[in-house]
């Protein structure tokens, strides 16, 4: 399994109506500062339906970039019960996933 396979299996765990951080997700898979490979591979998603990258957040509680625009991924994050606030996450603590 490739390093791109093991991060969307991974991201597979974060429930509907629960965020993660790209460090957290990085962390995850056993990379140290892998934020923006986490990042970069988000954004090459080829199944955001079945692969949930919109659930992939900033660590300051930001919502981040999303392929297909900050606009529909917090719209997403909004149907799944996730309240965003001036592209903030509120209650950000208590809708973080850690693995």
């Amino acid at each position: 399994m490739n390093l791109q396979q093991k991060i969307y299996k991974k991201l597979l765990d974060v429930p509907r109506g629960k965020v993660t951080t790209y460090g957290e997700l990085a962390r995850a898979v056993g990379l140290f500062n892998g934020q923006r490979v986490v990042g970069n591979i988000m954004n090459k998603n080829p199944y955001p339906v079945i692969i949930p990258c919109h659930r992939v957040v900033m660590s300051d509680g930001k919502i981040g970039g999303y392929a297909y625009g900050e606009h529909v991924k917090a719209k997403m994050l909004h149907d799944e019960g996730i309240n965003i606030e001036r592209g903030r996450i509120s209650d950000f603590e208590k809708k973080l996933h850690r693995f």
